[in-house]
């Protein structure tokens, strides 16, 4: 395997340049499945039968702490790839574990959301709002689970191989995942939440 040293450790061979551009190609596949779902809220989010509505439900409270929270996140990741292009494994793990743990607040107060809705009644068979709603926050909250559990594999990967070729195109690769869901959350904070809230 030819190692490019001029290049960052994550774009240092052609494997990992190739592997790169494949994520980025899988990442628009994500862009189609979150598309669909905005489509399909903006469809249905009048359609609350006698349900509750958007306004009636949402809190602005734990979504600003879910929205800190995400964003953080995104802060740390940087700073987590910005230390192992520096050769500094010790830090970059550090902020891989501080993404992680924001990463989990962010799930904790998610979870908390979905109960305090099922409490109000706003169940994903009340009405097509909700139905929409709740798998739209789903779905992007399974994504936060599954990098959960990808990020803390990476750092095992990291603390037992070191800082390689290969891990750090992982890392890279991770951090463009995690990077895509904070996008993600964006338009959910901006288009769903403030949108319902007005």
């Amino acid at each position: 395997m030819k190692i490019d040293h001029s290049l960052p450790l994550e774009y240092s061979t052609e494997e990992n340049r190739l592997k790169i551009f494949g994520f980025w190609m899988f990442l628009g596949a994500e862009i189609m499945l979150f598309a669909t779902l905005f489509a399909t809220y903006f469809t249905l989010e009048n359609r609350t039968g006698n349900g509750p509505t958007g306004a009636e439900i949402f809190v602005i409270t734990p979504v600003l702490l879910e929205t800190f929270l995400l964003l953080t996140s995104s802060f740390t990741i940087g700073l987590g790839i910005h230390a192992m292009r520096l050769g500094r494994q010790k830090a970059m793990l550090w902020f891989f574990g501080i993404t992680l743990a924001l990463g989990l607040g962010f799930l904790g107060v998610e979870i908390f959301e979905f109960f305090t809705y099922a409490h109000e009644g706003a169940g994903i068979q009340t009405s097509a709002f909700t139905s929409i709603l709740l798998t739209t926050l789903g779905t992007h909250g399974a994504h936060v689970t599954v990098g959960l559990f990808w990020g803390l594999y990476i750092m095992i990967q990291v603390k037992k191989r070191g800082l390689t070729p290969e891990t750090g195109n992982k890392s890279f690769i991770f951090s463009l995942y995690w990077h895509f869901l904070d996008v993600v959350w964006i338009f959910i904070f901006s288009f769903i939440y403030l949108k319902g809230m007005l």
